[in-house]
């Protein structure tokens, strides 16, 4: 099982000095990988919903890919993770541009994680249809595929029309690994029909037995192999107890995850060195060198 790490984003502030010391602290730690999660743009804490929505305008965020091109040139190991990207509200053949050309970069150590996301603000700001998502985000996977493992995609679906044309450079990794996010039950069946692994955003292995029990049923009546297929899992820093983040790597690791991402956040910690301390405390819970 890999054992990374998901990048404090709301917490950590903006330093690149201390972007820089995380993650090379996170690859000389030996976590596995560093996972972002995306918002483009937050509602206003005056929006009618802001009540019931885990982010609004007050909680920063550094676009990704952005972000792991620059830990990619301080780091030689550590892999990357989104987790996760909300395809649907962006333009499928600049995406696959600009994830190409990060996995160029980091010389193939990216892993995309893709997702429908919640809040319609962002997909009204980017002239994106929120209600047709589900169906849209099946096809952006299809020309994902194509885009990154062809010279030259023709292609005529509902949403998207590609004329005899193609990416150069190709990414390294051909095509880059696919995993999808989301809870529901038509977000986990799509995850294990068609991604190569699935993201769970939930702490309690207990909660999610049932919603494990139908990636493994969707995967044998789609006859995909269970073994080719990833879970990663989530480790919260939570009170700082490290009796507790055994108990859920151990949890994880009964249930068939592949790989485990540890949350700092949301715990009280106040300073980059908290979460660097944090870091430093589960590597040596989880047996990370």
């Amino acid at each position: 099982m890999k054992i990374g790490l998901i990048y404090p984003q709301t917490e950590f502030g903006n330093d690149p000095a201390a972007i820089i010391d995380y993650a090379q602290t996170a690859e000389r730690l030996g976590f596995a990988h560093i996972l972002a999660y995306e918002h483009i743009l937050g509602a206003s804490q005056d929006h009618p919903n802001a009540a019931r929505m885990p982010y609004t305008v007050r909680h920063p965020f550094l676009e990704p890919l952005t972000l792991f091109a620059f830990m990619a040139a301080v780091t030689r190991r550590i892999e990357f993770a989104t987790g996760v990207i909300i395809l649907p509200q962006r333009q499928t053949a600049l995406f696959a541009k600009q994830a190409a050309t990060l996995d160029i970069l980091c010389q193939g150590r990216l892993r995309i994680g893709i997702g429908l996301g919640w809040n319609e603000v962002e997909y009204i700001a980017l002239n994106e249809n929120f209600h047709n998502r589900g169906r849209r985000i099946e096809e952006q996977v299809e020309v994902l595929r194509l885009l990154w493992t062809r010279p030259l995609v023709s292609f005529q679906g509902k949403w998207h029309n590609i004329p005899n044309a193609g990416l150069n450079p190709l990414p390294v990794q051909r095509p880059i690994p696919l995993w999808f996010g989301g809870t529901a039950e038509p977000a986990i069946r799509r995850a294990a029909r068609l991604g190569d692994g699935w993201m769970v955003s939930q702490w309690d292995i207990l909660k999610e037995k049932p919603a494990l029990d139908l990636v493994w049923r969707t995967l044998d009546e789609a006859n995909r192999p269970r073994d080719k297929f990833g879970i990663d899992g989530r480790v919260y820093y939570r009170d700082g107890q490290p009796r507790s983040w055994v108990e859920q790597l151990e949890a994880w690791r009964a249930a068939g995850a592949t790989h485990i991402s540890f949350n700092t956040m949301a715990a009280g910690l106040e300073t980059p060195n908290d979460h660097l301390q944090a870091m430093r405390l589960f590597a040596e819970v989880a047996g990370t060198d």
